[in-house]
């Protein structure tokens, strides 16, 4: 069975930072890219970074280059995002998914406010 447990939000003041991390289990963990999403309140989930399986290459949307770090160990079946530098418009919840699956964890939800 498929599970991805993320952990890691909370509640941070602009400028802060958080690590996020997702544990996988029941599949190859060490054979899928990996991917962070977040949604928004009233908006659609949407890609925030992504890594490849071997964690060789990374990808990230325009919003958070230079400020989000995607990257994972194989050996523990878990991919993290680290967020620094961060801004209210980074309040959401965090969701990790493995490469080609359908299957979402609960979240985590990240609210960035003084």
């Amino acid at each position: 069975q498929v599970q991805l447990v993320e952990s890691g939000g909370g509640l941070v003041q602009p400028g802060g930072s958080l690590r996020l991390s997702c544990a996988a289990s029941g599949f190859t963990f060490s054979t899928y890219a990996m991917s962070w999403y977040r949604q928004a309140p009233g908006k659609e989930r949407r890609l925030v970074a992504n890594i490849s399986s071997t964690g060789g290459l990374t990808n990230y949307v325009d919003s958070v280059k230079g400020r989000f770090t995607i990257s994972r160990d194989n050996a523990k079946n878990t991919v993290y995002l680290q967020m620094n530098s961060l801004k209210p418009d980074d309040t959401a919840m965090y969701y990790c998914k493995a490469h080609g699956t359908a299957y979402w964890g609960q979240g985590t939800q990240v609210t960035v406010s003084s």
